[in-house]
Parts: structure tokens; C-alpha cells; sequence
């Protein structure tokens, strides 16, 4: 915790005051530009990787970067989906992947998660990616390859909400998958079909 309360004081000294004119913009207007749904990973934090200023992304963070297919009924993520897109209006929405993903490598190496039950099921999101790759040799390879295919898995899983599939058919909102790789810094575009050139590669 003293690295936190002096973190913070540093954000009060430093960082702050030189952004005091944002913030006080910030108070009163709340209009992200991009839905951005990642890991819960430490290593992967958005708005370090995009350089983005306080108030650009509607952040969404999951173990996994797993998006549930649209049930009806109170849930979180899916709150937060319908708040960025149906009241806040994105007009992007980015599934960011990553290397060295300890919820895709439990899967693609058949970890025993008796110890964690509510894990395992949340897993369960991943089903149609892990299917994907059923073929795929166990090694670096086959996370890799999950990974990835867990990011298309979670862009169809997005479609799914209504108020995504509205924004799409309206052409409000475009749809972007990456993959973050922790060691290189790198950002992977990946191919969206039917969607717009995505935002970085």
C-alpha cells in the first residue's frame, strides 16, 4: 500500500497540475471514442499500451479478456457494453488479447482448476476458441493460436448484445481485435471481417 499512497501523491504533485485544464474539462464531460475490453492481466494496461489521455477509453477488464454471449438478467459486462455503446456512443470497440495469458495457457495446457470452480466456469466463454484450436500441439504454439482464436471467439460474443448488433447494423460502431505482446510491446491487428481498417497495427 506505500507504494500506492505515494503514487498518488506523486499524481497530486506532478501529474495533476499539469493536466489540471483536462480534468477540469473531464468533471463534466464523459465521451470516450473507443470501448476497450481487456485482461485483467497487470501487465497489460490500456491506456499505457494506447497513450491515451484520462477520458478516451470506456475500459472493460475480464479474466481472459472473455466476453459472455448476451443473456438477459443483471451482469456486469454486459452493463458496461450497453453503457459504452447505447449511452455513451463509442463508435469503436477493441478485444485486446495478449501474449503469456494465464487464463488461455490454464486452457490450452488442461490446467486442474478444481481449486478455482468459478474460474473453470468462466472459462467456459472460451469454449468455441479452445474448439478452434483442438488440433493445435500442445507449446507456445497452442496458446498463441488460443489466444488469437479467443479474440474472434469474444467479437462474436460481442455481437450478440443488443445493443452492439444495433450499433453495427446502423454503422455506428466498429469492431477491432488485438494482440498485445508483453516482451516486444507489440500490437497485433487482426483481420475483423466486415469491419473498418482497425486502429493500430
Amino acid at each position: 500500500m506505500r507504494d500506492l499512497a505515494q503514487g498518488v501523491a506523486r499524481f497530486q504533485e506532478d501529474v495533476f497540475p499539469a493536466k489540471e485544464g483536462l480534468f477540469a474539462h473531464l468533471a463534466a464531460h464523459h465521451a470516450p471514442h473507443t470501448l476497450f475490453i481487456g485482461c485483467s492481466d497487470a501487465r497489460v494496461v490500456p491506456e499505457l499500451i494506447t497513450q491515451g489521455e484520462p477520458g478516451e477509453l470506456f475500459v472493460v477488464r475480464t479474466a481472459g479478456n472473455l466476453v459472455p454471449a448476451y443473456t438477459p438478467g443483471a451482469n456486469g459486462v454486459t452493463a458496461s457494453i450497453e453503457y459504452a455503446v447505447a449511452v455513451l456512443g463509442v463508435t469503436d470497440i477493441v478485444v485486446c488479447g495478449h501474449s503469456a495469458c494465464g487464463a488461455m495457457t490454464a486452457l490450452a495446457e488442461g490446467h486442474d482448476l478444481s481449486g478455482a470452480p468459478v474460474v473453470a466456469d468462466w472459462l467456459r466463454h472460451a469454449d468455441a476458441a479452445l474448439a478452434r484450436t483442438a488440433g493445435t500441439e500442445a507449446g507456445p504454439e497452442k496458446v498463441g493460436a488460443l489466444v488469437r482464436q479467443n479474440v474472434y471467439a469474444q467479437l462474436t460474443n460481442l455481437t450478440t448484445h443488443p445493443s452492439v448488433a444495433r450499433a453495427l447494423a446502423e454503422e455506428k460502431v466498429t469492431l477491432h481485435g488485438w494482440v498485445f505482446d508483453i516482451a516486444t510491446g507489440r500490437v497485433e491487428t487482426l483481420d475483423v471481417p466486415g469491419t473498418a481498417a482497425a486502429l493500430a497495427s
